[in-house]
């Protein structure tokens, strides 16, 4: 007689693990977090980190009964005492992979090596364009007709590890810088889910530097959108 049971385990697989750490409103955290509590992502948000204790998506992550803890980087002598802490804090979750959702916070190189291959950010502009704060602007200042955002690896360059998807969103006559960060906004809350997803069904690493999908190397821009 075949031992049934053996062959039809009971034990549920453990999900994928995700640390989502932010700063601000955490849009983009509430978008993930969303869309992983519906299963359109099969992941489990372990712990949201904030580095602002009067953040409004510090709350945000509560009501949707989300672990948050938070670490007042003002509480720290140096760069390097405050990764330190957080470092600790994310590994307390057991993460397989670090979220940045609008972290304003320069990591230190022990940092990122630490999760190097795991660590995902996004940002506002066409990478390797506008690397730094005020893309919008500087995108207005140099008269684009094409702007959008970009969903990358981490390495230890600011805002230059392989990219894995962007989205174009088009420069309209009259745009403000608001007016222009709300249409890439928009374009942020549709990409980032789909990096997170693919992570966490193992298509997308890093390897060798690379960001790579199906075992496949993605182009430099990674997977385009076009808005």
């Amino acid at each position: 007689m075949n031992d049934v049971t053996s062959r039809y385990p009971t034990e549920d697989v453990e999900k994928p693990r995700i640390v989502i750490l932010i700063s601000g409103s955490g849009s983009n955290m509430l978008t993930i977090a969303d869309q992983v509590l519906s299963g359109s992502i099969d992941a489990d948000i372990a712990g949201v980190v904030c580095n602002e204790p009067e953040a409004a998506g510090v709350q945000k992550a509560r009501d949707r009964d989300l672990d948050v803890s938070v670490i007042d980087h003002r509480g720290f002598t140096s760069r390097e005492e405050f990764d330190v802490a957080l470092m600790r804090t994310i590994d307390d979750y057991q993460p397989d992979l670090v979220v940045l959702a609008g972290f304003m916070r320069i990591l230190t190189p022990d940092l990122v090596r630490r999760y190097e291959g795991r660590m995902l950010n996004i940002h506002p502009s066409l990478l390797p364009k506008y690397q730094g704060l005020h893309t919008h602007r500087r995108a207005l200042e140099a008269g684009d007709d094409l702007h959008g955002v970009t969903v990358h690896f981490v390495t230890e360059v600011l805002d230059d590890g392989p990219n894995v998807i962007q989205a174009v969103v088009p420069v309209m006559d009259g745009d403000t810088e608001e007016t222009l960060r709300k249409r890439v906004q928009l374009q942020e809350h549709i990409i980032y889910p789909i990096a997170v997803k693919w992570f966490v069904e193992g298509r997308l690493e890093m390897v060798s530097g690379l960001a790579t999908f199906d075992g496949k190397p993605m182009p430099d821009t990674g997977v385009k959108l076009e808005g």
